[in-house]
């Protein structure tokens, strides 16, 4: 994962992990890899791994058990709420970039509709 300087590495860090939540790379009821597996993995200090888990913890996408780890949260409404505003906020943006093109709503409308189409 390539990092900005510009934002708090573990905030980008809470941002991977609940992708791969929301997308189900990491699937609901799973157990995650250890603080120590990501630092390795992640290349950063453990303690930036445990402060981005943190977040995760307090977004209800993780359940820590002191004996056992950390888990995927098994309510899957958390993981469909969190996926409907990464949507909302991806939708957004390309608005926004649409707009400041100059494009109305139908010709945005009829390009992401053929670019859908083509991408599967």
């Amino acid at each position: 994962m390539a990092l900005d300087d510009s934002r708090p590495i573990w905030i980008q860090l809470a941002e991977n992990f609940g992708q791969k939540i929301i997308c189900g790379e990491w699937e609901p009821g799973v157990k995650i890899p250890s603080v120590r597996e990501l630092a390795l993995e992640q290349g950063v200090n453990p303690n930036t791994i445990q402060r981005a888990l943190n977040k995760l913890d307090d977004d209800g996408l993780t359940v820590p058990s002191r004996a056992q780890g950390r888990f995927v949260t098994d309510d899957e409404s958390v993981i469909q709420r969190r996926r409907e505003e990464a949507a909302t906020a991806l939708t957004d943006r390309h608005i926004a970039a649409v707009q400041g093109l100059g494009l109305n709503l139908d010709g945005a409308a009829n390009l992401l509709k053929q670019r859908w189409i083509s991408s599967n």
